[in-house]
């Protein structure tokens, strides 16, 4: 059984906390309705501010459309209650690590949204004083990494299910000639578009017209599992 909550300590999101998440989730909706709200309210709802108030101020997610930034807090945690079905620890993960990765995620995207409107809006010279800020380093490595963790993902289903994603072996042959570029993008020079098609064109015998539209599938599938990826921490290949 799970015991009665202890006075607040600085450690807000604690194995307790995870516990009343999963027990949170194994009550039924409609009928444990009452016994929910206590439970999120009582001994969730603090870990989840603390969660994206921390998160907030370390990474430096300023670029916000509010003033005050426990609005924007509240936005988060309304997000993190609607997904915190997902939460499964038998997958492995600590629910902190979990919830941490989807505040981080909502935000890189708020932020990077917010940022770029800032672009449009603002002298190029007053951008350029921000930009010696470290604070989107941080973001961009974040982004980084969950980027290069599911194109990893990525390649290795697509490689693996490739003559059913594209049952014609030329097609095939293509896509793959792509994704090599995907496996071997850290050793990889910067290319433009031009030359990765002469690069292909190399390994595959086929006109540009034909490469495109592979290309476009394997984008297809890279961007509606990527959205998915980055809204719950995990994939559905």
């Amino acid at each position: 059984m799970v015991k009665k909550r202890k006075k607040k300590s600085k450690n807000y999101f604690t194995q307790e906390t995870e516990d009343y998440i999963v027990l949170y989730n194994s009550l039924d909706p409609v009928e444990d309705s009452k016994q929910r709200s206590r439970i999120y309210e009582e001994y969730i709802h603090y870990a989840y501010f603390k969660l994206t108030q921390n998160i907030i101020h370390t990474f430096k997610f300023y670029h916000t459309e509010v003033e005050n930034l426990e609005h924007l807090q509240h936005e988060i945690i309304t997000f993190l209650l609607s997904k915190i079905h997902l939460f499964d620890p038998s997958r492995g993960a600590k629910a902190y690590s979990y919830f941490g990765t989807i505040v981080k995620r909502w935000l890189i995207l708020y932020n990077t949204k917010n940022y770029n409107k800032k672009i449009k809006k603002t002298d190029i010279t007053e951008l350029s004083k921000e930009g010696s800020n470290h604070s989107y380093n941080m973001e961009d490595n974040l982004i980084k990494s969950d980027l290069d963790r599911y194109l990893d993902i990525y390649v290795e289903h697509v490689s693996q299910n490739i003559y059913e994603l594209f049952p014609k072996k030329n097609d095939a042959q293509i896509a793959d000639a792509i994704l090599e570029l995907f496996r071997k993008r850290e050793d990889l020079e910067v290319f433009n578009k031009k030359a990765l098609y002469i690069y292909i064109r190399e390994m595959v015998d086929v006109k540009t017209p034909k490469i495109t539209k592979i290309a476009d599938k394997l984008h297809a599938i890279f961007k509606t599992n990527y959205v998915f990826y980055l809204e719950n921490g995990y994939t559905r290949f």
